[in-house]
């Protein structure tokens, strides 16, 4: 019989996961024990995804706020730092911040306006219009910023973020000073010592700082590489894809993760006898278009990922063959030409009217995508998701 359904997504629940346990076990077993229960097959080809957040839990990667003070400390010694464009994030940022203040004297916060670089606001485009003021090339201080804004809160936590990183800086003793400009090199003005906490841009940013002299240049992917007094930590990511844990820990993006998809794909193989692909996945790729959110904290959306999720989708459009190649066919007929175009097609559509409209993105991107929206971010206790069908095509 024809298959009616295409890709399928489903939330796996599983334990609370501790430091020490047996990550791959786990996601195996609990894969197993929902298809039981559910009375579904799995299927060769079918995507095995966990949240990175409990595969660094499994890990113990975590640092507390006086780690990374003593990393701050020995990186940046007595010098004021700048910190430039974090993103506006108490989960995200708060205690990343908590333990650089604790390692400063003097910090200068240099935020971007009119919202950081993942789409949190401090104000809308039309108040800057209203306004007069350019944010290509206006630097604000704290002061003009309250005499034009005032006191803005953000749309969806209520928090004014610039007065709670400032109060935050300011608790562990530590002086602060708040500009907000969108050039990097304004920080030279108050500092040659700058900790960049970018994430996508993060490169660009230390290039460009590096050129126009300053002395001291460090991301927060150069914070916590390598283990601080006992502390986790990240070679490839140091704080990014990072996590408040408790008021004084976070958790750290998990490390080593190629081995672990590597053991679930082959226990998997081992216990059902089909090839499963296996990723590790963290925020989503997306935005929000009334928030005006993007999702994508992490550095990356997935740290690891089997060789069978390498690539991009190869696809034609259905529509597209049936408005042009042919339009003048139609019911059984129409079906089957669509459906022999589709098996004889090209390797590789990149250019192709054909595949115009398609989603040119990392297949990890788009999958890592689907599961986020499916595991959810709160409390559905589903961190293992299970993707069916994602390969299929309207021949299958």
């Amino acid at each position: 019989m024809e298959r009616l359904i295409g890709t399928v997504s489903r939330g796996v629940r599983a334990p609370i996961i501790r430091q020490g346990d047996d990550i791959a076990e786990i996601v195996i077993t609990s894969v197993l024990d929902a298809a039981k229960s559910e009375n579904f097959e799995l299927r060769d080809r079918d995507v095995v995804a966990a949240t990175e957040a409990i595969v660094a839990r499994a890990q113990g990667n975590y640092a507390t706020v006086d780690q990374i003070a003593a990393d701050i400390k020995d990186k940046f010694g007595n010098e004021t730092i700048g910190i430039v464009f974090p993103i506006l994030s108490r989960n995200r940022f708060s205690i990343c911040l908590k333990g650089i203040a604790r390692g400063a004297k003097k910090i200068v916060l240099m935020l971007s306006y009119p919202s950081d670089e993942v789409g949190n606001h401090l104000i809308d485009l039309d108040a800057l219009d209203e306004k007069g003021i350019n944010p290509w090339t206006d630097v604000l201080t704290e002061a003009r910023y309250r005499e034009l804004f005032g006191f803005r809160k953000h749309t969806f936590t209520g928090v004014d973020y610039i007065e709670y990183y400032k109060e935050l800086i300011q608790k562990e003793g530590c002086e602060v000073e708040v500009i907000l400009a969108n050039d990097c090199r304004t920080i030279l003005n108050y500092t040659k010592h700058v900790l960049n906490c970018d994430i996508h841009t993060r490169f660009r940013t230390k290039r460009l700082l590096n050129a126009a002299g300053a002395e001291t240049v460090f991301g927060l992917d150069d914070i916590l590489t390598a283990q601080v007094n006992g502390s986790g930590y990240n070679e490839n990511y140091g704080l990014l894809g990072s996590n408040k844990a408790t008021e004084d820990t976070v958790k750290l993006f998990p490390r080593n993760c190629e081995p672990i998809v590597k053991s679930i794909q082959d226990g998997l193989l081992e216990r059902t006898g089909k090839h499963i692909e296996v990723m590790i996945y963290g925020d989503g790729a997306f935005k929000d278009p009334m928030g005006k959110i993007w999702e994508l904290a992490d550095p990356v959306v997935s740290p690891a990922y089997t060789e069978g999720l390498e690539g991009q989708p190869n696809e034609v459009k259905l529509k597209y063959l049936a408005d042009n190649d042919f339009a003048d066919l139609s019911g059984a007929e129409l079906k089957a030409a669509i459906s022999n175009y589709i098996q004889s097609k090209d390797n590789n559509l990149v250019g192709s009217m054909v595949s115009q409209g398609t989603t040119p993105r990392r297949l990890t991107d788009l999958i890592g995508s689907l599961c986020d929206l499916t595991s959810g971010s709160g409390d559905k206790g589903t961190p293992i998701v299970l993707v069916q069908g994602y390969f299929d095509n309207y021949t299958k």
